[in-house]
Parts: C-alpha cells; sequence; structure tokens
C-alpha cells in the first residue's frame, strides 16, 4: 500500500474549490485517465478510467461530505485505494487543495508503475490540472452539491 499526498494552492474562494470538487462527473476534465464518473446518489460514484489501454469500472461509497472543508472516499470494488481532499482557505481568494490517498496497486504493471513513482506524478499532475480548469472558468464552478455525508457511526449535529 502507498500514501501519496499532494497539494495545490488554487486562486478561487474555498467555496468555489470545494463546490468544483463535488462535481465528480467533471473529472475527466482535468484527471488523465478516468473516462467517467457516474454518480447516483449522494455517497455512491462508480468509475471507468482507462490506462495503459486498460479500461477498468469501479464503484466507491463517499464516506465523509463537510461543506468547504473535506470530501473522503473509499473503494468497494476494484483496486483497493482510499483518501480525503481537504480544503484550506488561505485567504479570500486563494485555497489549499490537499489529497491524501492510499492506494493498493492491482496487477504487474501498476506495481511496477507505483514502485517508479508514476502514480504519485499522476496524482501530482491531476492537481496542477485541477487548478488550471478552476482557474482558467474565471473561478466559475460547473456546479455544487453543499450536503453533507456523515462518517459512518458519527452521530448527527
Amino acid at each position: 500500500m502507498s500514501t501519496i499526498t499532494e497539494s495545490v494552492d488554487v486562486t478561487v474562494p474555498v467555496t468555489t474549490a470545494y463546490n468544483q470538487w463535488t462535481q465528480f462527473e467533471s473529472f475527466p476534465h482535468f484527471m488523465e485517465g478516468v473516462e467517467r464518473i457516474d454518480q447516483p446518489d449522494d455517497r455512491h460514484t462508480h468509475w471507468v478510467t482507462k490506462i495503459g489501454g486498460v479500461t477498468r469500472e469501479f464503484d466507491a461509497t463517499i464516506t465523509e461530505q463537510i461543506p468547504d472543508e473535506r470530501v473522503a472516499w473509499k473503494s468497494d470494488s476494484g483496486p483497493d485505494h482510499a483518501g480525503v481532499i481537504t480544503f484550506h482557505r488561505l485567504d479570500e481568494r486563494t485555497t489549499r487543495v490537499t489529497a491524501q490517498m492510499d492506494i493498493d496497486p492491482e496487477g504487474f504493471a501498476e506495481n511496477v508503475a507505483d514502485k517508479l513513482g508514476l502514480i504519485d506524478s499522476r496524482v501530482k499532475a491531476d492537481m496542477k490540472r485541477f487548478k488550471g480548469f478552476i482557474e482558467e472558468r474565471g473561478g466559475k464552478e460547473t456546479g455544487a452539491w453543499r450536503g453533507e455525508v456523515e462518517r459512518p457511526g458519527q452521530l448527527p449535529t
């Protein structure tokens, strides 16, 4: 299992950065290898990826979502991975977006890619593309979901 942490500072308010990140269907615009993401309900996503000519599909569950603070998930099928994206207000116009992921590569090619640091490099590039995606739009998000998903076992507030 590998742990990857990557941050990028985006020149948009924290609410804008968070709102854009909740638009999972837009991920193919800035995540290399992501072909499509469907979100059938507030907690579940279905991913279709194509990396190195290999198409994979998997499901993931959003385990926690707090507006303007964090979105956490874990895979339900496919390669074992989990993570959290956090949003930190640096000032009124700047937000630090941090991705922390635990990934257990599946198969020979993915294990080699992980050992060579290619997965880490891809996350870094995806975060830079997210920055470009939101900033080039003039700081306008493509949509927003402001609901909250509470961690399992957490009492409602």
